[in-house]
């Protein structure tokens, strides 16, 4: 039997109001261990991972050097993998939460593939909620699946890329060989209070200068591909789900054409008459 590592980083819980007490407790139980690196914070974040009171958590209380930008989360990410003692890691990120159902198939598929040295990673399926928690956003700028299991051989040299959205291989980069599974991961970060989104906004002033940050932009615009969700959320999010829900509700902008989305609309019904994603940034390489 395979044993695994779970790691995942946060800071600033409280003002971000990421669901990592749901995140954390989505892997704890396919989980042998589970590393979070708690950055810093001008709230009680430490505290709030410390109330979880779980004895396969450990805590790595650190300063994250922020004039790295968006490479710091990767810099962090990094950290808490180095501390993983098991051959396998699964990794989740602060704003998601991995359903029960996917918990065991994630868990089966490591076991499963764990003597396929081809194997370096596996995949989840996402579903990125946006606006509110009855609502999903399914065009081609939206990541249909992402590396959330990775072995931790140090000799593979596997890494976080960037900003820690996936994992590439080597000093060259090499996109991970990954292997497909049928868990879901829940994305609730475009799906947070208004107050937590608005946060977000002034974060990614420094961040992420790049982005635009004009405040005349409605914080949650209107995108094609939107479609309702009519499935269940993970039981770890339940409440967390059912707390915001309310609030949430009608958040996103008018709609407006914009001559950008037409490449969504396009590639959109491609997938749904071939089932193929024209055009994805993808991470890995499916093996």
């Amino acid at each position: 039997m395979v044993r695994v590592s779970g790691f995942t980083i946060v800071r600033n819980a409280f003002r971000y109001d990421f669901p990592v007490v749901e995140s954390i407790r989505s892997i704890l139980p396919v989980c042998d261990e589970v590393i979070v690196n708690v950055g810093k914070s001008d709230d009680d974040t430490l505290g709030l991972i410390r109330s979880i009171d779980d004895p396969k958590i450990r805590i790595l209380e650190t300063e994250w050097d922020m004039s790295r930008r968006n490479y710091v989360l990767g810099d962090e990410t990094l950290r808490a993998m180095r501390a993983c003692r098991h051959p396998w890691g699964i990794y989740i990120q602060a704003d998601e939460v991995l359903h029960e159902t996917g918990a065991a198939a994630l868990a089966s598929a490591i076991q499963a593939n764990d003597a396929d040295r081809r194997v370096e990673g596996l995949l989840v399926n996402y579903l990125h909620f946006y606006g509110g928690l009855d609502t999903v956003a399914r065009n081609r700028r939206w990541y249909s699946r992402e590396v959330r299991a990775v072995r931790l051989d140090p000799a593979l040299e596997i890494h976080p890329y960037q900003g820690a959205q996936g994992f590439r291989v080597g000093p060259d980069n090499r996109r991970i060989r990954a292997r497909r599974t049928t868990a879901n991961m829940f994305h609730y970060g475009w799906a947070r209070p208004t107050e937590a989104l608005d946060a977000k906004r002034d974060l990614g002033k420094t961040m992420y200068p790049w982005r635009n940050t004009d405040p005349s932009v409605p914080l949650i615009p209107w995108i094609p591909g939107l479609r309702p969700f009519t499935g269940t959320h993970p039981v770890t999010a339940i409440q967390w789900v059912d707390a915001r829900r309310a609030a949430a509700a009608g958040r996103i902008g008018p709609r407006k054409f914009e001559w950008k989305f037409v490449r969504y609309v396009l590639s959109d019904q491609i997938e749904r008459v071939t089932g193929v994603r024209l055009f994805e940034f993808r991470n890995y390489r499916v093996v």
